[in-house]
């Protein structure tokens, strides 16, 4: 009887470990789906399946580790799952939406492609691209958050000159060691940095909701929560360097 009760937690525990890499392969579908609206100049739905792709992104981690996938599902690796969706639904679907949508100067589109294109997918290769010095748990480098950048230049209406410029900036930034919070994982400041993004995503999609209506103040005020989130790095990469 314990052999057989031992046996069906076993396939319990490998039911839920497959759980979650499906769950993180949907992000795929997702990003996919939101290449497609794009097509069809949705782009506001577009974004929809994005955030979508962001919130798989978000818990899929705390899942893995709940429910133990490394140990469960040995032969299958989780993290390389997860970095093959994320680089795709962090940096090909959002600039793909760059290209339908003109954002930046049509002579400059494929030479913008290209330079992001290849220096995320330097970033995503990175050994210490996710690293957990000291138990900290943080980004090294631009963290690849193409999808917002381009949400907020998009809802922002700013110039095809000013979107190239930023989007040139965060390619820089990928070589630049600024240790970027890993919202989820790392331990300073994690008591601010959790509400404050719970906050954000709240007032983030009501703004992407509520496009081209959406009231300044909740745009703008979206935007804060991105600049504590750069500071509060720069602090973090100077205090543990």
């Amino acid at each position: 009887m314990t052999y057989i009760q031992h046996e069906d937690i076993t396939r319990r525990e490998k039911a839920l470990a497959w759980s979650v890499h499906l769950y993180t392969g949907s992000g795929a579908l997702w990003g996919l789906l939101s290449i497609l609206a794009a097509v069809d100049g949705r782009y506001m739905l577009a974004f929809f399946w994005m955030a979508v792709t962001m919130f798989i992104d978000g818990v899929d981690g705390a899942l893995a580790r709940r429910f133990r996938v490394k140990t469960v599902t040995p032969n299958f690796d989780g993290a390389l799952l997860d970095n093959i969706v994320d680089y795709f639904t962090y940096t090909i679907v959002p600039l793909f939406v760059v290209h339908m949508a003109g954002m930046v100067p049509n002579h400059l589109l494929i030479a913008l492609t290209a330079i992001i294109t290849l220096t995320s997918a330097f970033q995503f290769c990175q050994v210490d691209a996710k690293t957990d010095d000291s138990n900290q748990f943080f980004f090294k480098g631009f963290p690849s958050y193409w999808n917002v950048v381009i949400m907020y230049l998009f809802i922002l209406g700013t110039s095809e000159w000013t979107n190239f410029g930023v989007l040139m900036l965060c390619c820089i930034l990928v070589f630049v060691p600024i240790k970027y919070i890993y919202p989820s994982r790392t331990k300073f400041l994690r008591h601010i940095t959790l509400p404050l993004s719970l906050v954000w995503a709240i007032m983030f999609t009501a703004a992407l909701i509520l496009y081209p209506n959406a009231p300044l103040w909740l745009t703008w005020g979206s935007l804060l929560y991105i600049v504590y989130y750069v500071v509060a790095s720069l602090y973090f990469t100077y205090k543990i360097t």
